[in-house]
């Protein structure tokens, strides 16, 4: 039997991202990870840092959205300087982009909510015309109707970023169990044995962190998460010069000079394959925002599935029944890994989630079924 402080069950971006922050707090912790059988959803993400589009009605979600998106620098800093690996974080800001009219109203609405919503904490934005907007992105097509700006968006290279963060866990003395998927749940508040890969291993501490797994995971521990894959379809193209000085929604250039374009939204069950229908939308669209496209050469393209609460909110919570066991699941695991890192590991620690963290409590769902 192995033992830890904390056991984490998921090596994923959010996984990985707390257990580093936990053993960065002094603790010993074991992350068991199923391994690329698993649909996990760090290898297929878009890779933004995103604020502007996160948080509508629910300002909770805005602010702790903005609070990790204001940590990346440093926590990406802090990698780099543990591991000599770049996450590739870029923060200029960012921008969504509307090709009609009628986006751009609807888009002005919804910037104009958060703004009000976020209150004492502000929310600063730009509407932009196509002449602003093309003073910003001098690439950007004829056809756009105008665009939504902040300043808080940025982006980074998942794949870049979970090896950093593999590697920091590691440096820090942390132990990483590969093909451990979990069979059982032995669970006692503040005593936990988990069966995977084999071998028996146990801690007082549980992280749950296994993305589209938790659903079943979560019910071995009195937690009721309902998760559920949405698929996400991208494309990338060659490298290519420096064109793109800032992310888009839908289209960035990332650091090593490809241009990724995306990202489609389908209810596709656990199919993570691509379709070229969707791929042909993504293009078209691609080729509207930014013309100069049309003479890129695509050289790759996947489906991914993230992992989408009910109501498309984070699921942070700590077992009534079995205290120790907490929770962690979103479908932001790149804008959200430097909150879960410096914030959630410490709740962790400390044994109890902060009331600013209850909006995302599993008490909502209970309310929803009632409903």
């Amino acid at each position: 039997m192995a033992d830890s402080d904390v056991l984490v069950l998921g090596g994923g971006l959010v996984g990985t991202a707390v257990a580093y922050g936990l053993a960065r707090l002094g603790r010993r912790v074991t992350v068991l990870d199923e391994g690329d059988i698993a649909h996990r959803a760090s290898r297929g993400n878009f890779g933004l840092v995103w604020v502007q589009s996160k948080g509508f009605g629910v300002p909770e979600y805005q602010r702790w959205t903005r609070r990790s998106s204001d940590e990346w620098a440093a926590f990406s800093d802090e990698l780099q300087r543990a591991t000599g690996v770049s996450s590739g974080h870029e923060r200029p800001g960012g921008v969504t982009i509307c090709l009609n009219d009628e986006e751009l109203e609807r888009r002005s609405q919804r910037m104009a909510q958060l703004h009000l919503e976020a209150g004492e904490t502000r929310f600063e934005y730009e509407m932009l015309n196509p002449a602003a907007l093309k003073k910003l992105i001098p690439a950007i097509g004829p056809e756009v109707a105008g665009a939504s700006y902040t300043p808080y968006d940025g982006h980074a290279n998942p794949l870049y970023t979970l090896r950093a963060l593999h590697a920091a866990f590691i440096g820090l003395g942390g132990s990483y169990v590969p093909n451990a998927r979990v069979d059982a749940i032995d669970a006692r508040p503040n005593d936990f044995r988990v069966n995977a890969g084999g071998a028996l291993h146990a801690a007082p501490k549980l992280v749950l962190a296994a993305g589209l797994g938790n659903r079943a995971l979560g019910a071995m521990v009195g937690l009721h998460v309902p998760v559920r894959p949405v698929r996400g379809q991208i494309i990338v193209t060659e490298r290519m010069q420096p064109v793109l000085n800032m992310p888009t929604l839908m289209i960035r250039q990332t650091v090593e000079g490809t241009i990724m374009i995306g990202e489609s939204r389908e209810e596709s069950g656990f199919d993570d394959t691509t379709s070229p229908e969707i791929v042909h939308t993504l293009a078209q669209r691609a080729l509207k925002t930014f013309p100069f496209l049309r003479h890129a050469r695509i050289v790759r393209s996947w489906g991914a599935l993230r992992v989408m609460s009910s109501d498309g909110l984070p699921v942070y919570e700590q077992s009534a029944q079995y205290p120790g066991a907490f929770v962690c699941t979103c479908h932001s695991g790149v804008t959200l890994a430097a909150a879960h890192a410096n914030h959630y590991a410490r709740y962790v620690v400390e044994g109890a989630l902060p009331p600013k963290l209850a909006r995302f409590s599993t008490a909502r769902f209970n309310v929803q079924a009632a409903a």
